[in-house]
């Protein structure tokens, strides 16, 4: 199975581009999407060209914001959409498809916002998501792709030092929450596959950040550990172009 999970930054900007080609190329089993920012009936007709998957799509209730979506190969035994909890449920912020060996879930990880705004919210989200995926995994083994908007180590970061405790994303506690994932019982899996590369997955479009190369890793494929031996590959996709983000997966096989 090819999961591959992209924050794409607009569905209606990025189907313009080379969207229909890059998914053909791509060629995911399951490909989780992040800041679709359109309501469900403008996901589906963004996304018409793409006959050979299921969609399961989760829209906020504010137009142009969030949103996440789903596409399969294989239709899902069920969908569940947000998490139950309604101060986070009305941004569109999590879809879970559920198949025979596993949950895979897109989610967009809320941003702390301009002056850490929205960190003390940030921080409870990160608490009732995580509380989210230890029920899930009482039920099977889950697979969470998406946009976490936290570079957990200074690897992850291409100026740890000038970001740290000052910018959305490089927090003590937003570094505190990716660490309760994973001591959790969640694996990261490029970081588990590649301990030592500098790889990121984002780049602010100002001063040609991309170009140099000066970025973070924002994305994550988390999975539960009973399935990590079941992972034979960890990618970040840096070549595909559309967004500020590029799409990051994993190959796995289920017994």
């Amino acid at each position: 199975m090819n999961i591959i999970s992209w924050n794409i930054n607009g569905i209606r900007a990025i189907v313009k581009k080379d969207f229909p080609a890059q998914l053909k190329q791509m060629n995911p089993d399951v490909l989780c999407l992040q800041e679709t920012k359109a309501q469900d009936d403008q996901v589906q007709e963004a996304l018409q060209f793409a006959v050979d998957y299921h969609l399961c799509i989760n829209s906020a209730a504010r137009k142009g914001y969030s949103g996440v979506a789903i596409l399969s190969k294989e239709k899902p035994l069920n969908v569940r959409y947000g998490i139950g909890v309604d101060e986070h449920d009305s941004e569109g912020r999590v879809v879970t498809a559920e198949f025979a060996n596993c949950f895979v879930i897109s989610v967009y990880v809320p941003n702390s916002g301009n002056g850490l705004a929205r960190l003390d919210y940030r921080t409870t989200w990160d608490r009732d998501f995580r509380n989210y995926l230890v029920e899930l995994e009482k039920e099977k083994p889950v697979v969470v792709c998406g946009d976490f908007n936290v570079a957990h180590q200074r690897i992850d970061i291409a100026r740890p030092d000038a970001n740290y405790n000052k910018t959305a994303g490089y927090t003590q506690k937003e570094i505190d929450g990716m660490t309760d994932f994973l001591t959790g019982g969640l694996v990261d899996t490029f970081r588990n596959a590649h301990p030592e590369e500098v790889k990121y997955s984002w780049w602010s479009y100002r001063g040609g950040a991309r170009g140099k190369n000066i970025g973070w890793r924002l994305d994550y494929v988390l999975v539960s550990k009973s399935l990590i031996n079941s992972v034979s590959d960890a990618f970040i996709l840096n070549e595909v172009h559309g967004s500020d983000h590029c799409p990051v997966g994993v190959k796995m096989a289920f017994p």
